[in-house]
């Protein structure tokens, strides 16, 4: 009987419990469990003969005991180094966590043994894409600040509408969400055997890049695309070191930078931001901007925290820049408890680069899906539902017609006179007077906790540049 897709994402995630006397991490798992999937994928389709000779799936799982475990560290170690393309990125500097040879040959086994039929059958990304959602749903993983819930990325995608010929980026990338979001979109609004030969070309080759500091993830990113069949570029490096002023020319940004203060406090190395600070958020919004063309059209949705809406000094004069820079048409405060991290308040960031670069934005929409609203989680699951009044207003012909207490719009001078604040749209808060809604004790204390530590980083590296 063939399984479903999730019935085998349930049963390969139920392997991590293999490991554990290992001691293996959620992380080092999904990590260990793509470099047996990718031979075992590879198998399952075409790309079998690209492998070297000697080094396939058919090579590894008969083998047992230490010959299995020598075997297995020696096929890391020659697909790391002596291949090229996906496959060395994917294997680079690959290592095993697994110390008990029984532990793998069970995984081996386990993995030989499923039906991939209707996995493949639904795209084996969508399985990848099933693994990564459960790693990041594990608290102590510590991979939900790599992943951005999928309703929002749909709703994001879907709003900024990529087309075929366009080239999109993700400056942090994290396992590549957006951009296989955004692959998803395109196939389902094209025609695709349509297409001449250009247009096909640009889409498996030049469609898609992004930008990934974290290796392991990046190694993620690498699998999610293969097994999507995407091509393009996926650097494993800091969009704000001088990669970073390489990226330019781009028609839509999909984000969610990461959030905090670089390590140290230090400044970015890139040299062509006009105002550099150790915020990171700051500094991803504005190589964001600079990366977008000028010949109109060009434009972005970025994720950020509330700090850079209200945020002095630096902060202020980069959301000026941007304003000049852009037509920063709409703001959607976000609802909390949506992220992995408790108590991170995020907003996203729609705007348009202009042909020039002054008083661009005119008026900023505000969309408050936070006051008022239920606290997510997993009684409450987060769901696309959710943004239907939200994608309703943002697409309305003529927006002053919305009848929707939480859509507003301020205009531009009046930003001007709040210090330039994007701190603004949010309704009367219900909850204030509601007891039963403030959310549970302890979510509240991980809350002020995470506010707590953020100040006292934010402290530190006051400090530090003042010394």
């Amino acid at each position: 009987m063939a399984l479903s897709t999730q019935e085998i994402v349930n049963k390969l995630w139920n392997l991590c419990n293999v490991l554990r006397d290992d001691g293996i991490t959620y992380h080092q798992y999904l990590n260990e469990l793509t470099f047996i999937l990718f031979l075992k994928m590879a198998e399952e389709t075409d790309y079998n003969d690209k492998l070297p000779q000697g080094y396939r799936w058919e090579d590894l799982k008969h083998k047992e005991g230490i010959e299995l475990s020598t075997f297995y560290k020696e096929l890391l170690l020659h697909l790391g180094t002596k291949t090229t393309g996906n496959i060395q990125k994917i294997y680079n500097n690959a290592q095993t966590s697994i110390q008990e040879p029984a532990n793998l040959r069970k995984i081996i086994k386990h993995i030989d043994e499923l039906d991939w039929f209707e996995a493949k059958d639904e795209g084996l990304g969508e399985m990848y894409e099933g693994l990564l959602e459960k790693n990041a749903s594990e608290k102590k993983s510590g991979a939900g600040q790599y992943f951005t819930p999928r309703p929002l990325i749909n709703v994001m995608v879907r709003l900024m509408d990529p087309k075929v010929g366009e080239r999109l980026n993700d400056p942090a990338c994290g396992t590549y969400g957006f951009m296989i979001a955004a692959h998803h979109y395109i196939r389902n609004h094209n025609d695709i055997y349509t297409l001449d030969d250009a247009q096909n070309h640009h889409l498996l080759n030049e469609q898609y890049s992004g930008c990934e500091l974290v290796g392991d993830t990046h190694r993620l990113a690498m699998m999610n695309s293969f097994l999507h069949g995407m091509g393009g570029n996926i650097a494993l490096q800091d969009s704000l070191s001088s990669y970073g002023e390489s990226i330019k020319n781009k028609d839509l940004v999909l984000a969610n930078p990461p959030f905090g203060t670089k390590k140290g406090g230090d400044r970015p190395t890139r040299t062509d931001l006009v105002y550099p600070t150790s915020n990171k958020q700051l500094n991803f919004l504005q190589g964001i901007y600079r990366s977008l063309h000028t010949r109109g059209g060009a434009r972005a949705a970025v994720v950020l925290p509330d700090n850079v809406l209200f945020e002095d000094g630096d902060g202020q004069n980069v959301r000026k820049d941007l304003m000049e820079k852009c037509n920063l048409h709409t703001i959607l405060r976000l609802p909390t408890g949506i992220f992995y991290a408790a108590g991170v308040k995020t907003n996203v960031l729609f705007f348009e680069r202009g042909t020039i670069d002054k008083a661009n934005t005119k008026d900023v929409w505000f969309y408050d899906m936070r006051t008022n609203m239920p606290n997510f989680g997993k009684r409450t699951p987060f769901t696309e539902s959710y943004f239907e009044d939200f994608e309703k207003a943002y697409t309305a012909e003529d927006r002053t017609k919305i009848k929707d207490e939480r859509f507003s719009c301020i205009s531009r001078d009046f930003i001007a006179k709040k210090n330039d604040s994007l701190d603004l749209g949010l309704i009367a808060d219900d909850s204030i007077t509601k007891a039963e809604d403030i959310g549970e004790p302890i979510d509240i204390a991980k809350e002020a906790l995470t506010e707590l530590t953020s100040i006292t980083k934010e402290l530190n590296a006051i400090i530090k540049a003042l010394n």
